[in-house]
């Protein structure tokens, strides 16, 4: 009977159990905002990159966001209109609609058509040479009231510069496959092979700084069997850059008898010094240069910030070299364009992640405000410029972002 009894009252509180409230699964966290994001075509003559591959695309479309692409915009990258279509975004053949999305990526700074297409209080994503920047530019980025990123300055959380780090292993690796092509005899080079030939003297390499441009050069030069020097003032990157190669190499502070003398016997000249301060520190004379042997090549890698030679002069992937005492010059600001399809994917694994993570947030002024490594990317929020060594540099007046955001 006791037995029965049990059961009875077991089969009741199951009963009353279904009526309770169930606890369900709780749904999947989605973004808080939904981007729409336009990828315009380069208009600057032999910029091949694009800042977001189809692959890119795939994901912020499977996380909601809206991609639109300018036709041709990855052509010369080696992605077609069909890789993006083929993933969900929509291909757009009138520019102005691109430059209407809420954010605009792209690799160089937008044209004054390109600004005049972009509507006011829009989010613009792109480099910024400060060797090309011009006052008119920033000016007219301000009267937008643009939320303007330079990629080349964006942080993450442990400090280190993504898109810096990734051009410049990509440069490093680039430019001596540049230096072998100027010194041979069909380009009027000294004839000689990159690197060590048994019974002959090995090709001499002088490298001015010690970043990771430094690393990924000497790493490829000392692979050929060149023969590498490395001058840097700051002894830990001296340090560092050893440690990164692996083996024991030349390194030297910044003597200018030690660095001359290097240079007078140097094949090959690469300068690589990080700009301080949104400019890169000239380190050679011209008279040094004039000292340098004939049809030796230098490769100012710098360019971009000013370059770190005095003789050095910016120029263009369709006429990049020129002579000056003799010695070969190549100073071409995005050496990462030769090879424009890998530096579109690096350009892509970096901003696909940053654009999710704004998306998060809310936008990218939430975004701004919760992260302030962000902001490091930030040259301009609500009509102020917020990038200090670009004001000094152009005399503008500077605001700080962190007040600006304070009355958010």
């Amino acid at each position: 009977m006791s037995d029965k009894v049990k059961s009875s009252d077991l089969e009741e509180l199951a009963k009353e159990q279904l009526l309770y409230p169930q606890e369900q699964l709780a749904p999947v966290k989605k973004g808080k905002q939904s981007l729409v994001i336009g990828i315009p075509k380069e208009m600057m003559t032999l910029e091949n990159r694009v800042a977001l591959t189809p692959d890119g695309v795939a994901v912020l479309i499977a996380n909601g966001h809206q991609i639109l692409v300018e036709a041709g915009a990855g052509e010369a990258a080696d992605f077609k209109d069909k890789d993006y279509s083929e993933v969900g975004a929509q291909i757009e053949y009138d520019r102005k609609k691109i430059y209407e999305a809420e954010i605009v990526i792209k690799i160089e700074p937008p044209t004054q058509e390109e600004i005049d297409f972009i509507k006011p209080q829009k989010t613009l994503i792109s480099a910024l040479p400060t060797a090309k920047l011009t006052k008119d530019y920033l000016q007219e980025v301000s009267k937008k009231r643009l939320t303007a990123l330079a990629f080349e300055y964006l942080e993450d959380k442990s400090g280190g510069m993504p898109v810096v780090r990734a051009m410049s292993e990509i440069c490093g690796s680039t430019v001596m496959l540049i230096a072998a092509e100027y010194l041979n005899t069909m380009n009027q080079g000294r004839g000689i092979v990159l690197g060590g030939i048994t019974g002959v003297p090995p090709t001499k390499v002088v490298i001015i700084g010690a970043g990771t441009v430094a690393e990924y050069a000497a790493r490829t030069a000392i692979g050929l069997g060149a023969e590498v020097k490395i001058f840097d003032n700051h002894i830990y990157k001296l340090r560092r850059v050893k440690y990164a190669i692996g083996r024991q190499v030349f390194t030297s502070t910044l003597d200018t008898v030690a660095l001359n003398t290097a240079l007078s016997t140097a094949d090959v000249a690469i300068g690589a010094m990080r700009a301080e301060g949104g400019v890169s520190p000239c380190i050679v004379t011209e008279e040094m240069v004039s000292q340098m042997r004939d049809n030796s090549i230098i490769i100012d890698v710098s360019i971009d910030q000013g370059g770190c030679f005095e003789t050095s002069e910016i120029r263009t992937h369709k006429n990049p070299a020129y002579k000056r005492h003799g010695v070969v010059h190549y100073c071409v600001p995005n050496i990462a364009s030769r090879v424009a399809h890998t530096s579109s994917q690096v350009l892509s694994n970096i901003f696909t992640p940053l654009l999710l993570k704004m998306a998060e947030y809310g936008g990218v002024e939430k975004m701004m405000y919760a992260d302030k490594w962000f902001t490091k990317g930030v040259y301009a929020y609500k009509s102020k410029l917020t990038n200090v060594g670009i004001t000094r540099k152009l005399n503008l007046p500077y605001s700080d972002i962190s007040l600006l955001l304070a009355g958010m």
